[in-house]
């Protein structure tokens, strides 16, 4: 299908910011979306399918919208997300904790709209506005899906918005302390300098959300602790909101333990993708077995990331189908 789209009263500054350098971004639209682009002052030529450039039109104006100052490459990957995502219902979350949506603009047909340093945070796909909804009505809620979709970023950020509004007292990150195919060895320092690298990607979350200094002071307030799931044993935690992130690297016994921590007025949120499992061979993972056990139990959520759902570069998506394929392919062998 050929498309021509040409925007009136054209504003050239607009039209550079909107095509990037060299028509860079142009060229971002091709790959994302399997389209070609060709353009000639403020008309685009477009070609490929009819969804594709359905939707490569959809993306062209909401980027021109935007183009009043050069777009930065966060803009554009999350305008491409959006643009490249299927569309499909989202579905609502349950009715139990509605009360709880409401409070964060969550109703049925409204925004969410999150009390963090980002007054735009929002979910860029379907699945991730679900993953929302599901955090903000479930007090138990599991997002599952590969690197890029979301899926510790958009809790923490539920985490902040929580404990900004006093919904919570406080926030506990945790998750195992499991090396990636990797043996480093006995890591010098103290024990919070070991557990450190392992926990790095939850204190960078903190950090864009609220900002280093005030992490830092919620940190020494005792509003915000991060520890190994390890520490966990023998705990309740009360009035906080609780995440595990990478959950594949539990084993059966530690996600009960750590599931069985919740105590009132806590919400908890379990993060992990499956096909990213660095447990000893035949060692059976504790997010997989809790995703069989739990799948019918009442008050629990469940959110499952695709690659469609990757809001990193394009190209991570491709990568992510590229192993599904393959392991795909290998199972069927």
């Amino acid at each position: 299908m050929i498309r021509r789209h040409r925007f009136d009263a054209p504003d050239n500054r607009r039209l550079a910011h909107l095509c990037g350098p060299l028509d860079v971004h142009l060229r971002s639209i091709e790959s994302a979306l399997g389209v070609t682009l060709a353009r000639r002052d403020a008309a685009f030529r477009i070609e490929g399918p009819r969804d594709a450039v359905d939707r490569a039109i959809t993306l062209l104006d909401r980027l021109y919208a935007l183009a009043s100052a050069p777009i930065g490459e966060r803009a554009l990957q999350s305008a491409l997300a959006q643009a490249a995502a299927p569309t499909h219902r989202v579905e609502e979350g349950a009715d139990e904790g509605a009360n709880r949506g409401r409070e964060a603009g969550a109703g049925d047909g409204e925004p969410i709209v999150l009390h963090t340093r980002h007054a735009d945070l929002s979910g860029r796909t379907p699945n991730q506005v679900r993953y929302l909804r599901q955090m903000l009505a479930n007090d138990i809620t599991f997002g599952v899906g590969p690197a890029g979709t979301g899926k510790t970023f958009l809790a923490v950020a539920c985490a902040v918005d929580a404990l900004e509004r006093h919904g919570v007292q406080r926030i506990v990150l945790t998750r195992p302390a499991v090396e990636a195919g990797e043996r480093l060895g006995f890591l010098p320092g103290d024990l919070a300098q070991k557990v450190d690298p392992y926990l790095r990607p939850l204190y960078d979350a903190l950090y864009d959300l609220m900002g280093f200094d005030r992490v830092a002071k919620a940190f020494e307030k005792g509003l915000i602790e991060i520890a190994p799931l390890a520490f966990m044993r023998g705990r309740t935690l009360n009035h906080a909101f609780v995440i595990l992130d990478e959950a594949q690297n539990t084993t059966r016994e530690q996600m009960k333990m750590f599931l069985t921590r919740m105590g009132f007025g806590s919400r908890c949120v379990v993060t992990g993708d499956t096909s990213q499992i660095d447990l000893p061979k035949g060692t059976p993972s504790g997010l997989l077995d809790a995703l069989a056990v739990l799948g019918r139990v009442e008050g629990i959520g469940f959110t499952h990331f695709t690659a469609a759902d990757v809001v990193r570069h394009p190209l991570v998506a491709r990568i992510v189908s590229a192993y599904d394929q393959a392991r795909a392919a290998d199972a069927a062998s």
